[in-house]
């Protein structure tokens, strides 16, 4: 049997990942003195409201080799194998965690840097599963993961820069001038880093940007898994996104899943986000 192990920057709270048959472990957030595990003590809807509430970014920990070293004993105990699915390592140093933990366990744990984050990292992480419950072997899995998410893209219109200023990734000048004109940064995962890709200004430029990235990244592949993302506590801006970039999906799909990002990306971009992702034909 083969277990997929996925770390929450999936954006996958402790529900649905038992729900879905996934395994999680959390990332630690901490607001100022509260530490909590991210999407299960920690809702996303929880975390938008301490964000917004709060004049300091939250603490985002990366899973150490220790914390990961105590799941994969738990997985493995009953004989099974461990695909664990996670946050790039360009981004974080928890690939590299479970890498030095999974040595311990003589083959039977297989790590793969999803080179990406949020919903990227989740249709990468269902895409694994899909393989697992179609009965695939742990090997042939990761070498399906690995040739498969270079075809991942994830793109993501920012609302607001003011939290990407608080986490020192832009200037204060930056963000002051861009929100003074309402500009709409538009951001990629490449090569597992975020990447600027695109500015507009207001939020119907800046849907109108993001159909013609996702048109020029050759289509949407709807034979594997894609989704849609908004972050804070309403999905108003996701909605508009829908009804501007219906072409996209109509004749294709019936349903687009849709869900909210949760602390460790929602950390830097703040409320009003959107994000697609998919694979690219």
């Amino acid at each position: 049997m083969v277990k997929i192990l996925i770390d929450s920057a999936t954006d996958i709270e402790l529900a649905e990942a038992q729900e879905k048959g996934f395994h999680l472990i959390p990332v630690q957030v901490r607001f100022g003195e509260e530490e909590y595990l991210d999407g299960i003590n920690l809702t996303h809807s929880k975390f938008f409201e301490k964000l917004i509430e709060s004049d300091e970014l939250p603490q985002t920990s990366q899973i150490n080799e220790f914390r990961f070293e105590e799941k994969f004993k738990e997985l493995t105990q009953d004989g099974s194998e461990v695909v664990a699915v996670l946050l790039s390592s360009k981004l974080s140093g928890t690939y590299a965690c479970a890498v030095a933990a999974a040595q311990k366990f003589g083959g039977k744990v297989h790590v793969v840097d999803s080179l990406n984050a949020c919903i990227g990292e989740r249709i990468l992480a269902e895409y694994a599963l899909i393989l697992a419950k179609e009965g695939a072997d742990a090997g042939a899995i990761v070498e399906k993961l690995d040739k498969a998410k270079g075809k991942i893209q994830l793109l993501a219109l920012l609302d607001t820069l003011t939290y990407l200023r608080k986490g020192g990734r832009i200037s204060a000048v930056t963000a002051f001038a861009g929100e003074m004109l309402s500009i709409k940064p538009v951001v990629s995962v490449i090569g597992g880093e975020v990447k600027l890709v695109g500015k507009a200004i207001g939020s119907k430029k800046g849907n109108n940007l993001l159909n013609r990235l996702v048109s020029e990244c050759g289509g949407i592949d709807f034979d594997m898994p894609y989704a849609l993302a908004y972050s804070g506590l309403s999905d108003a801006m996701l909605s508009k996104y829908l009804a501007d970039s219906e072409h996209l999906w109509k004749g294709s799909t019936d349903s687009i899943p849709s869900y909210m990002i949760g602390s460790t990306i929602g950390t830097h971009v703040g409320p009003g986000a959107i994000a697609v992702a998919f694979f690219a034909k």
